[in-house]
């Protein structure tokens, strides 16, 4: 089975890290997700970060 990592998830308007969430550790690109902001107040594409 393949070992799954903790992921933080950052908008890319206002930097606020909202969401965490878990995915394969043996993925080479970074998570993007479109979700919702609760400081922007609307929908934005949010970026896994370290």
């Amino acid at each position: 089975m393949a070992k799954k990592g903790k992921v933080i998830l950052a908008c890319e308007v206002c930097l606020c890290r909202n969401y965490v969430t878990h995915r394969s550790k043996n993925s080479a690109k970074r998570l993007e997700l479109r979700k919702f902001c609760p400081r922007c107040g609307k929908m934005t594409l949010h970026k896994e970060t370290k």
